[in-house]
């Protein structure tokens, strides 16, 4: 029909980068959705037994516990970064680099850590008890570790460099010439942060606390060891000590439902408010000497969270570890090392691939149902890490059964397990994971790169392939290392997936050191835990470097009265 050509016309082309795209985003996609296929199965009695004990605790605490996060992470990462961004204290050129140093300690590892010297058969209530004259627990008072409260606390102190990172960045980005504006109507260096620094930096400093959060609800091993019932450990005790797929289904879902509910209410807050900064002002600002009392104050209140989330942490890791450190020791520590980076790297070269795909097929094709479908495929790493493994346990296992039962019929020869309780499970869940770690810095190195170049080459008779292996992959080298180390990272300290997915006898650092703390033997875990946040410093530090030396704000113009 003649009408009907325009419309075709219309319609995106489709070739095989949008193909491979379409079935990428599937396949990343389906651990979500077996999810929420499986939770409208049947659970049985199972909802009524739990609403009856443990929901409504694990729905409270769950609540209690990022409402406590997210405080924390707030009060701390915009006061520090107000500090170093504005003002010039004692220790400042080193604090702003250094404060982003406890991202490399696990959330899990500096809770055992601070658990084995504060609990009550601890060196630090032990010591208490000597030089007072106490008996027990009745003659003192001493917080409890174990509590919500403690998970909040140490949850806050490694996670806080979210928003420190971002909020630093929005102050730096600000124009000074708004801050003039501000003091011309006659207000305070105080009240001009409030009105104006803060509310502009509101976007960044939401996005920094959201991420927090999320990090928050992917902790498996923290929770765990505090005893503190939330959803996430719902789910892996309904899977594992109810055996109740449908119903650890069902808790994943409402955990998939709370990260989608603080993402909405966070851009339903913001509205139809835009945030935009001036490019057209050269002036740098100037920064607020503080002397005396309070550049004492300044020095204090970004040292604090910094000395309690990683040096005493660490400090005490490495004390632990020259004690315990053996021959037996060493070898143990090195096969769990192997192992750690088996994972790690073929989970940094599988996202490496699978991201250069996706942020090159974009590139190349520019439609909207192409960058859906690229958004679509890195969503993972919104979604904890139970919940995740519970996708790809159930559908794997289902998989396995149908091959196996298959060449049984036929063949009259058993598979076994294929994917689930394998290698290839795990790897695939950290690579729906942490997707968008190596997409985002793929898709941010190929926008630094000219579109022309892309054009000289395919007028020179280059294909799509020929131009991405000749032309960007020289310049991407950049940009692959970091999204290469940023997945290393996040997969050689990952655990509940890890926990859940590894095959039998396959332990790394990450499932040793939960095991032994498990056991209350944290000690005998400490090289395998300092191993961990070792091997975190090195894209920490990296990133702190080349973070220190942004910015336009100048050296000091004046003190602070």
């Amino acid at each position: 029909m003649p009408g009907s050509i325009p419309a075709l016309s219309r319609l995106p082309r489709v070739d095989g980068w949008t193909l491979g795209i379409l079935a990428l985003a599937a396949l990343f996609t389906s651990p979500v959705l077996a999810v929420l296929g499986i939770a409208l199965e049947n659970s049985g009695d199972a909802w009524a037994h739990l609403a009856s004990t443990v929901l409504g605790t694990y729905i409270s605490q769950t609540f209690l516990l990022i409402a406590g996060v997210g405080a924390g992470v707030l009060i701390i990462g915009v006061s520090t970064a107000w500090l170093v961004t504005l003002f010039e204290f004692p220790g400042r050129s080193v604090l702003q680099w250094a404060l982003l140093l406890p991202l490399a300690m696990p959330a899990y590892i500096a809770a055992y850590t601070y658990t084995d010297v504060l609990e009550f058969a601890g060196p630090v209530q032990t010591g208490l008890r000597r030089l007072f004259g106490w008996q027990g627990p009745g003659d003192y008072w001493f917080p409890e570790v174990r509590s919500l409260g403690g998970a909040v606390t140490f949850m806050s102190l490694v996670l806080y460099p979210y928003v420190y990172l971002l909020a630093r960045a929005a102050f730096v980005e600000q124009s000074q010439n708004l801050w003039d504006a501000a003091r011309g109507l006659g207000l305070g260096t105080w009240r001009c942060f409030m009105r104006v620094g803060l509310p502009l930096a509101r976007p960044a400093i939401a996005v920094g606390v959201l991420l927090a959060l999320m990090e928050t609800l992917n902790d498996f091993g923290t929770v765990d060891y505090f005893a503190v019932q939330t959803l996430t450990i719902g789910v892996y005790r309904v899977w594992f000590g109810m055996n109740n797929a449908p119903a650890a289904a069902q808790l994943a879902s409402m955990v998939l439902a709370l990260v989608l509910v603080m993402a909405t209410l966070e851009r339903v807050a913001r509205g139809r408010r835009r945030y935009q900064f001036s490019q057209n002002s050269p002036r740098r600002h100037p920064l607020a000497r503080l002397r005396g009392v309070r550049g004492t104050l300044a020095l204090l209140t970004c040292a604090t969270p910094l000395t309690l989330g990683f040096i005493v942490p660490a400090g005490l890791m490495a004390a632990s570890a020259v004690g315990t450190y053996g021959s037996s020791t060493g070898v143990h520590t090195l096969t769990l090392a192997f192992n750690s980076l088996a994972v790690a790297v073929l989970a940094a070269l599988v996202c490496l691939c699978v991201g250069l795909f996706l942020a090159y097929g974009a590139r190349l094709s520019g439609t909207a149902l192409v960058r859906s479908a690229t958004r679509v495929a890195s969503i993972g790493y919104t979604v904890p890490g139970v919940v995740l493994a519970v996708g790809v346990l159930i559908p794997s296992a289902a998989l396995d059964n149908a091959i196996d039962g298959f060449m049984r019929t036929y063949f009259h020869t058993a598979t076994g397990l294929l994917f689930s309780g394998t290698l290839c499970a795990l790897i695939f869940a950290c690579t729906v994971r942490f997707l968008a770690l190596s997409f985002g810095s793929l898709e941010a190195g190929l926008t630094k790169i000219t579109p022309n170049m892309d054009a000289a080459a395919r007028s020179l008779g280059h294909r799509p392939g020929g131009v991405l292996a000749r032309i960007h992959l020289p310049l991407l080298r950049s940009s692959l290392l970091t999204g290469a180390m940023l997945v290393f990272v996040d997969a050689m300290k990952e655990l509940p997936m890890t926990l859940i997915l590894r095959p039998f006898n396959f332990n790394t650092l990450a499932t040793h050191v939960y095991e032994y703390a498990s056991y209350e033997a944290f000690e005998q875990a400490a090289v395998a835990a300092l191993a961990i946040v070792v091997t975190g410093l090195i894209p920490v530090i990296t990133l702190s470097l080349s973070f220190a030396g942004s910015g336009r704000f100048s050296r000091p113009a004046k003190t602070a009265s």
